[in-house]
This record gives structure tokens, sequence and C-alpha cells, in this order.
């Protein structure tokens, strides 16, 4: 539901768009085709219907419309012809810019990282993501109070009114300031929460695993897949999945026990997104920190993408902004089925998946297992009669091989992690 500053409530307004984007030929970024097409897939995942995309071919930004006041001009013309109401640059622009544009366009300008905002606004559900998008959001905004009059003083609805996108432009920077403050704050909070569940984990020597990996490659439907593995209930465990970018923000926690008693905690974190603004990466860093603290990434790729290697790429940024890159990483090149090419997982500890109809999930397991449990110890032991409660304590959490009852004990074959045998040492007879 939106509101304007009477707390009134406004009806969405539908988003007539136009998006445009500048080739400056640099090798080194996704060719302007492609992040185009990516641009209008965000602009559909904020609900805006694109009527047209236009390119200007230009090494140099113009520093008071962007893109050249004669492609200003057409733009212009454009929208008037199309009735469009608002134009979606595929770069951020500065306030002067967006100022300069929508005197001389007359409609709502829009940069990219308002754009991710606003679909990071639209998708967060829990407490901690709502936070999180309201610190992005308005430690984006706070520089840009001075000269934009118009999109900082907008009330109906739309792309870039959400979140706390309805406060006047009244609102000043002490009042952001404090806001910024206070949400940090609580983020604090749930950051410490965070912490003190890592400590017992790490108490009960859970391994964790996390997935990350670009927006929608799939890791949420991977999660999903090996929920289906698991032997404890998981259906109503289940995350929301859909082929969408940015489907959720959330992050979730799932536990993951095989057949074999081999255990570990599954994170799904958000996906990401090239030209990911910073803010979002600081505003997400609380969360994001999962992935530091994880023994094990699987990084899943969209092999059905042709721009898989640059979504890797961007990928391999943001760990690397968060020193994890150096972590044990397992690649796990998703969506086979839809005629990816198997060339794709020539890199090592690298398995095709399909995670929509299961195929390599099992495999995938085996690699995980590989490296999560590579330490695991095989031993005969002889158990005390009189120690029970230990005797099902391993029926329980380790993998038996076999079990006969002697004259003096319960004897086992079995497969232990570190902490267990040297727990359990003293009943250990042989390795």
């Amino acid at each position: 539901m939106l509101l304007n500053d009477k707390n009134e409530t406004l009806k969405e307004i539908e988003q007539r768009v136009v998006l445009v984007g500048i080739n400056s030929g640099r090798r080194d970024e996704l060719s302007i085709e492609d992040s185009m097409a990516e641009l209008k897939e965000l602009s559909k995942a904020a609900g805006a219907q694109v009527l047209d995309i236009v390119i200007q071919n230009k090494a140099k930004i113009d520093s008071t419309y962007f893109i050249g006041k004669g492609k200003a001009d057409e733009v212009k013309m454009i929208c008037t012809a199309l009735d469009a109401n608002t134009v979606i640059f595929n770069d951020e622009l500065s306030p002067s810019q967006i100022r300069n544009l929508e005197e001389v366009l007359e409609v709502t300008i829009i940069d990219r990282t308002t754009l991710i905002l606003d679909i990071f606004a639209r998708r967060a559900t829990t407490r901690e993501a709502k936070l999180q998008v309201e610190l992005a959001q308005l430690r984006y905004r706070l520089p840009r109070l001075v000269g934009l009059g118009k999109s900082l003083s907008r009330t109906g609805g739309g792309i870039g009114t959400r979140g706390p996108g309805e406060q006047k432009l009244e609102l000043d920077r002490r009042r952001i300031l404090d806001r910024i403050s206070d949400i940090k704050g609580q983020i604090e909070e749930v950051r410490k929460h965070r912490e003190v569940q890592g400590a017992k984990r790490k108490k009960n020597k859970i391994p964790v695993v996390s997935l990350v990996g670009y927006t929608n490659a799939g890791k949420s439907t991977i999660m999903n897949k090996f929920l289906d593995l698991s032997i404890e209930e998981s259906e109503n465990k289940k995350v929301y999945s859909e082929d969408l970018l940015f489907a959720t923000l959330d992050t979730y926690h799932r536990r993951i026990v095989l057949d074999d008693k081999k255990e570990f905690i599954l994170i799904d974190t958000i996906g990401f997104v090239s030209k990911l603004p910073h803010h979002l990466v600081e505003a997400f860093k609380a969360t994001l920190d999962e992935v530091v603290e994880a023994d094990l990434l699987v990084h899943v790729v969209d092999s059905s993408n042709e721009n898989y290697e640059m979504q890797i790429n961007v990928t391999n940024e943001v760990l690397r902004d968060l020193n994890a890159l150096s972590k044990p990483i397992i690649y796990a090149f998703n969506k086979c089925d839809k005629g990816s090419n198997n060339e794709a997982a020539r890199l090592k500890d690298s398995v095709l998946v399909s995670a929509l109809t299961g195929y390599g999930i099992e495999d995938l397991i085996k690699v995980i297992k590989g490296q999560l449990f590579k330490d695991m110890r095989k031993c005969r032991m002889l158990i005390p009669f009189e120690k029970g409660k230990i005797f099902s304590y391993l029926n329980e959490k380790a993998k038996i091989y076999n079990v006969k009852y002697e004259a003096n004990g319960t004897y086992l074959e079995t497969e232990l992690n570190e902490a267990d045998f040297n727990r359990y040492r003293e009943y250990v007879i042989e390795e």
C-alpha cells in the first residue's frame, strides 16, 4: 500500500517507460544490448510497461544531461509520441542531471539505482529486509536533498516512491541522519542475534553452506531440492522461488540431514546484479556477513544465459568486497535442461545441475560432502552397556555400518566427525 505525506492511500500509477542507455564502448562491461535487456527485466519486475529502448553511442558522459542535449530532445519526442510518463536511465544520475532531464523531458526520471532500490522495497517482507532497504534508500537520497525538487517530492505511487519514498522534500538532513542512525542500531541488534546463532552452530560443529550467485540463477529452487532430499520433515520449510529477478530478499537457513546422518546448515542469500548499488551492499552487510562465516560457498550459475561468465565475475567481485572469495567454492551450473553449453562446467569443483528437474542435485551433494566431511574418521568402537546414552547419540547422529552386542559392550563400525571422535576417543578400539 502506498501512502502520501498525509497518510492517505494512493492508487498505483501505471508507469509507461522509455529506457535510455549509453554505449561507452568499454570492453570490460556487459554489452549495451544485454545491459539494456537486463534493465528491461528490472523495469518489468518493478511493475513498469516498457515502451521503447534508446541507446546513445557516447564515450564521455554529458555532465548536464547525461546524454547529449540533442538526444534528450529526441527522447522527449519519443515520450510524447508513446505517451510515456517515465524515463529510466541505465546508470546512476547526479541530482543536477535528474533535475535538468525532468525540465527538458517533462516526465519522471529514474536511474538504475533508484529502480533496483524500488524492486527491493517491493520484495522486502521481513522486518530485517525492510530496514536494510530503507537504510539503502536513505543513504542514496541523503546527498540528493538539494536540487531534486520533483523527484523527491513525488506523492503519487510508482517507481521511487516505495519504502521511505513518500517522505517530503522538507525532511531535512538531520532527520534523515537520525533515522539512518536508528536503523543501523536495529540492524546491529539483528547482527548480534546472528552471531549468537552462529556461535551455537560452531559449538555443535554443524558446517554451514551458503548459496551465492546472480539474481534468478536458481538458488532458492536448489535449496528446495536439497530439502526434498533431507530425511527431516521439510515440506513446510520450502522457500519462495520464481523465475523472476530478485524474487526474494530474505536470507533463509535450513538444516539439511542426509540419509547417512551427515548434516549441514544451508543458507540462501540475496542475488547479485551488474551495477549493484553500493548502498545496497552496505545495507545488506549484516546479511551478507553470513557468507563470510560459511564453511563452503556454492556459486549457482545460470548456464543457459550466454552472459554467464559476466554474471560469475559480478558475483565474484561482491565476494571479493566481502573478503569471501578465498573460501572453498563449488560452482553449480544450473538450468542445464535449457540446452546450456556443457563447456560451462569446466571449472574445478563444478557440477551441471537442473534445479527444475533435479538432474545433478545428488552429484552436487556428493561434491559438497566431499568438501565438508573430508576429515570424517572411520573407526571401530566398543561402548560399555552402562554408556547407553552414548550409543543412542551415535545411533542418531552418525552413520553406523555394523553393530554387534558382545559380552563387555556394544561393538560399532562407524564414521565420526572430528569433534565426536575426540569426545569419545576412549571407546575407539581401532581406526
